[in-house]
């Protein structure tokens, strides 16, 4: 993929409070820590059920099970305990987080930021609510507005390899390649072999007229993660800039195979293809 993922949207917030008897222990601990999400979620309801969790504590536990919902792709159901968690406790930015994030995967951009909006007037050092709002940014067409929260991800988290990475490809696609990668070196460095990272650089090189630039980082970063529609894509322009149309046609009908609107996808990028 081209922009970096966007990470985990909000870290797990403890619930707190003393555990009463051992199921509880044992309901605390996978509310908490459980990595399988269905662990997560049963032990987060039955605290819920239980009704001895105190009013901050409650919204904790619908926090942590909201983000168990989302790591199972149960999404409306992680919207509706952010929606409890917004209910509870309206101070929470994680939940706005986190509910901003799933409504700008659903093309509800507006709603997204507006949910980024409350998140950071909470919390004003939140790096990732801001690389996330400037993501619904990107995905609105507003490059400006998606640099400048990239800008503000980057002062409060100088080692946010995911923000230099979506900072990268905003300046891209927004005509300033040479800036562009210089925020992809730094990425690298900071987050070495990142496929995605990969990806978007050599696209940059794509925009630079640098074919076989281009060509080192999408090997490597095919080598990462095979298959993916962009690498293959991008390599095929490369290739095609060398003259090698075997190498290049090859490439973008394989990458029209998974993604058959790829090639629109980078007309609009301002990277026309055959």
């Amino acid at each position: 993929m081209l922009l970096a993922v966007l990470l985990t949207f909000a870290a797990l917030v403890g619930v707190g409070g003393a555990a009463v008897g051992q199921g509880r222990d044992q309901n605390l601990m996978a509310c908490e820590e459980a990595a399988d999400p269905d662990a997560a979620i049963a032990g987060c309801t039955a605290l819920i059920q239980s009704g001895r969790e105190a009013m901050g504590s409650l919204a904790s536990v619908y926090f942590n099970r909201g983000s168990a919902y989302y790591r199972k792709g149960e999404l409306d159901s992680a919207v509706a305990d952010y929606d409890q968690v917004i209910r509870l406790d309206p101070g929470y930015a994680p939940a706005f987080n986190g509910r901003g994030y799933i409504r700008d995967g659903r093309g509800q951009s507006e709603a997204a930021i507006a949910d980024y909006d409350r998140a950071v007037r909470l919390d004003p050092g939140f790096a990732l609510a801001f690389n996330n709002r400037g993501y619904a940014y990107y995905r609105a067409g507003r490059y400006d507005r998606a640099i400048a929260d990239y800008d503000e991800a980057i002062r409060l988290d100088p080692d946010y390899a995911g923000a230099f990475n979506n900072r990268c490809w905003a300046r891209a696609v927004g005509g300033a390649p040479h800036e562009a990668l210089a925020d992809c070196d730094e990425s690298l460095r900071l987050r070495p072999g990142a496929a995605s990272t990969l990806d978007s650089r050599g696209f940059v090189h794509l925009r630079l007229d640098q074919p076989n630039q281009a060509i080192a980082d999408y090997d490597a970063a095919l080598a990462v993660r095979p298959g993916v529609a962009s690498s293959l894509y991008g390599r095929g322009l490369a290739y095609l800039q060398l003259s090698e149309p075997g190498k290049g046609g090859q490439d973008i009908e394989a990458a029209r195979r998974i993604d058959p609107g790829i090639t629109e996808r980078f007309r609009r990028w301002g990277v026309p293809g055959p």
